[in-house]
């Protein structure tokens, strides 16, 4: 059928530049699910890959205090790894912190965390800002494989 051919290449890329909005970790789970589709044995990294771009993307959104400035998210992913790399404007680094039992939120750090095989920050190197990236691999931590 036409238009069902899938790449054959087993590593594939993408990026976006997204709102600065409450609708843009839906917006950037979809461009990962779109990727996914994309690269054999995508599935795999679906389920810990769109947490921690939820996180990712939710924090640049609630944390980067710059009205009107674009995110921009960028997947890369080949058989063994994933890595979400966002982008923002901000140029405090992220840090986890401990909340209480009865906070609402303040979590996101920690599930990156522990989720991820490793992640990181570090100023953007085409202007301000900075990016927030970690790398998950097709199972997650402690999955039997």
């Amino acid at each position: 059928m036409p238009g069902t051919d899938r790449p054959t290449d087993p590593t594939a890329a993408r990026d976006a530049w997204l709102p600065r909005s409450r609708r843009s970790p839906q917006l950037a789970r979809r461009l990962l699910r779109e990727l996914l589709d994309t690269v054999p044995g995508g599935h795999d990294f679906l389920e810990v890959g769109e947490l921690l771009t939820s996180e990712l993307v939710g924090n640049a959104v609630l944390h980067s205090g710059m009205p009107g400035r674009l995110i921009r998210v960028s997947f890369d992913v080949d058989e063994t790894r994933l890595r979400i790399e966002v982008h923002d404007a901000s140029v405090h680094p992220p840090v986890p912190r401990q909340p209480a039992a009865t906070d609402g939120c303040g979590r996101g750090l920690l599930l990156v965390e522990a989720l991820s095989l490793k992640w990181g920050h570090s100023h953007r190197p085409e202007g301000i800002g900075k990016v927030v990236w970690c790398e998950c691999g097709p199972h997650p931590i402690g999955a039997a494989t």
